[in-house]
């Protein structure tokens, strides 16, 4: 498709003409852009806008106070909903046979809310990851790091440097009118034959995935060796402990690569179109579209490694299951946080006493159990 750019991105970074059709190939096939797209992230919205809503809900009104953990919990499923917002956009863009309907300045916005929030989860998860490993090989420190102002300070840096990363975009994406003058265009970022896309794009993949990249791995690679320390690292607790961030890396990986991978091949296909043969530019662009949806299925991975493995978090969907449980029954309801989380938790060391006097052994042991859930901050940092 060709398309006429808008006056802003041409001015700061200017379009590449393509005299000799060198982009056109005689034998092209249909990509599979417009059903694909459009029903991977219908799917992606909906079971996104459900599980992120669902966690906000939930940590505001039944996990306060909340740690340094807690606030980046927050923040990111705050991240991922808007994320999520910005797809019904797409997905009619895409049904409608890549026609945008809601004007140019829509269009950019949308593109930008897009990246934006996608590279504000990524530096989000970077900040979680570095807590976690403080949290676990400092404990020392696990004290003071998991007060509310650290976290606060970190998610203002990752929201600040999301925005640092993502705004020169905005004079780089453009939109324009179709060929046959029937209908706009709103041209993704990987296929923007701009001067200024390739280096741009290769700053954002060092700066937004490969930089993240390494200080997750790090992260959990250090928190995997502390938990493989001591007397009791074969217990199923500590080899659940170490598992979860080694599945958060393969999350982040298997969501994150291919796409950035892909977007860069992309850019060099679109940008020099004569140094790729046809084949080979249209299986990019097609690997590059089954991409894009990869890496906005990491809100499920948010959801399902990060979220719901919480400890606390899963406590409180249990309290809201015995609540309904309770509801259905004609039991009177309460309110499951509060006063009822406190008094919840006296009663859980009161059985602890109480085990404790019928039985010195197993009191010892459900002490000892307690108490490692009380100080061990891991166990609600998961």
């Amino acid at each position: 498709m060709q398309f006429a750019p808008t006056p802003v991105p041409t001015m700061l970074c200017p379009i590449l003409q393509d005299p000799n059709n060198a982009t056109v190939c005689s034998d092209d096939k249909p990509l599979p852009k417009d059903y694909f797209l459009s029903a991977a992230y219908s799917l992606l919205f909906a079971v996104g806008l459900a599980g992120n809503l669902t966690a906000i809900v939930v940590y505001v009104t039944m996990l306060r106070p909340w740690k340094t953990s807690a606030v980046i919990m927050v923040n990111l499923a705050l991240a991922d909903l808007l994320h999520m917002l910005t797809l019904p956009f797409l997905v009619q863009y895409y049904k409608d046979g890549e026609t945008w309907k809601s004007g140019r300045y829509m269009c950019y916005l949308v593109r930008f809310a897009f990246f934006f929030n996608l590279y504000s989860s990524v530096l989000l998860l970077t900040g979680l990851a570095a807590f976690r490993w403080l949290v676990v090989a400092r404990p020392l420190c696990a004290a003071q790091v998991q007060r509310r102002s650290w976290g606060l300070a970190a998610c203002a840096a990752a929201w600040a440097a999301a925005i640092a990363l993502v705004g020169p975009m905005l004079y780089i994406l453009s939109a324009g009118d179709k060929k046959d003058g029937n209908g706009t265009i709103c041209v993704d970022f990987a296929s923007q034959r701009s001067r200024c896309v390739g280096w741009y794009s290769r700053v954002l993949t060092a700066l937004g995935f490969l930089l993240p990249l390494a200080t997750v791995a790090a992260c959990y690679a250090g928190i995997v060796r502390e938990l493989a320390k001591g007397p009791y690292k074969a217990s199923p607790r500590r080899v659940r402990a170490r598992r979860l961030p080694l599945a958060i890396l393969a999350g982040f990986v298997v969501c994150f690569l291919p796409y950035h991978v892909l977007r860069e091949l992309r850019v060099e296909t679109v940008l020099a179109p004569e140094d790729w043969p046809c084949k080979a530019r249209w299986g990019i662009h097609v690997a590059y579209i089954i991409s894009r949806p990869l890496a906005a299925a990491n809100t499920l991975c948010n959801l399902g490694l990060n979220t719901l493995a919480g400890g606390r978090f899963q406590r409180a969907i249990w309290r809201i299951v015995g609540a309904g449980r309770r509801c259905l029954n004609g039991a009177p309801l309460g309110l499951v946080g509060g006063t009822d989380q406190k008094l919840a938790t006296h009663n859980r060391r009161m059985h602890v006493v109480n085990a404790a006097v019928q039985c010195p052994a197993r009191g010892r042991n459900e002490a000892d159990r307690e108490a490692t859930n009380a100080n061990n901050p891991w166990v609600d940092v998961v």
